[in-house]
Order: C-alpha cells, then sequence, then structure tokens
C-alpha cells in the first residue's frame, strides 16, 4: 500500500520517478510498490545524471526513454540548455549527438570537459568510422553510441562510461587462435 511517507521519501529522491509509479493491483485491491523489468533499485539510487543533447529529437527521446529507469536521465536540443540545466546539478555523463558535433566542431569537446569537469562523453553517431567522430574522439570524446539504437546496447555502454560495469575485452590471440583437432 502506497503511504505518503514513502510518496515524499520516492519524490525527494528526484530518480526515475515514472519507474516507481508503476503500481500493480492486488487480488485484495491493495497497491505495491514495484519497478519496471529489468531496473535495478542500486542504480535508482545512486542516482547519475545524465544529459542527451542531440538536435535529433526522436533519438533524444528513445535515449530517455530507455534510460530514465535507471538514471536522472535529460533532454537538451542543444548546448546552450545544457549549460543550464546544470545549474540545478552537473551530468555524470553526456550523449553528444553528432549533429551538434559537425555544427559546433570537434573543439566543442573540450569545452564540455573543461566546464564539467570529470564527466564522460559518448557521441552519438551513424557510424564510428567517420573522419568527423575520430577527430572527436581524439577531442575528448570516450566512445560512441552506434545508430540504430538498441535498449541492451545503450545501457551496456552507458553502465560501463558510469564504472558501474566492467568492459568486454576479448584478447587478439583468442580470435586468431585455432583449435587443433
Amino acid at each position: 500500500m502506497m503511504r505518503p511517507d514513502i510518496d515524499r521519501f520516492v519524490g525527494s529522491l528526484g530518480v526515475g520517478w515514472p519507474a516507481w509509479r508503476l503500481l500493480l493491483e492486488q487480488p485484495d485491491n491493495s497497491k505495491e510498490l514495484t519497478m519496471q523489468i529489468g531496473v535495478e533499485i542500486s542504480r535508482v539510487l545512486e542516482n547519475k545524471r545524465i544529459f542527451v543533447v542531440d538536435t535529433d529529437e526522436v533519438s533524444r527521446a528513445a535515449l530517455q526513454f530507455m534510460l530514465h529507469d535507471e538514471n536522472e536521465t535529460h533532454e537538451l536540443a542543444d548546448l546552450n540548455d545544457a549549460y543550464a540545466k546544470a545549474e540545478t546539478g552537473k551530468p555524470d555523463l553526456i550523449l553528444l549527438g553528432s549533429g551538434i558535433v559537425a555544427a559546433s566542431g570537434a573543439g566543442v569537446l573540450p569545452q564540455l570537459v573543461e566546464h564539467f569537469p570529470g564527466v564522460r562523453i559518448l557521441l552519438i553517431a551513424e557510424s564510428d568510422d567517420d573522419d568527423m567522430i575520430r577527430q572527436a574522439r581524439k577531442a575528448g570524446a570516450h566512445g560512441v553510441l552506434r545508430k540504430p539504437l538498441r535498449i541492451e546496447m545503450v545501457r551496456d555502454k552507458v553502465d560501463i562510461m558510469l564504472g558501474r560495469k566492467a568492459p568486454v575485452i576479448v584478447p587478439l590471440t583468442v580470435l586468431t587462435s585455432r583449435t587443433q583437432g
């Protein structure tokens, strides 16, 4: 059963509120606080802040939907919106659309790193094999989220960037060795 004190506590966290509001009707008509399938409570309580900064409204909305249950995720159309939003708290991770980099140049990345010390930056792009993306990686981006965006891939990459998960590294010798039989 929902109690006002629990409701206030969860509201004060400022995290993943839509996930907390999912209520299941029980046979006895009571309500029980639940979360969406696959959402880990420890990640919600950790309260990592993510800015999705992209000129592509569809990509922004998709990423916000994929990440909002486990993170405080904000959709922002441009860098000015990101700087304004940061006045209430700096981001732990910025998902930066390639359209922003194309319009502003790779020099925008050192500016972001300077403005948000310690922030991790993932580029949102069609491919990671592009000259502009390579320049952005050299300028300070930590990785690339390639389109099409899939929820498992997005969450894994975000978890790695936030230090929640170790990247899987396969040694080259494993890939090139052959079994003898």
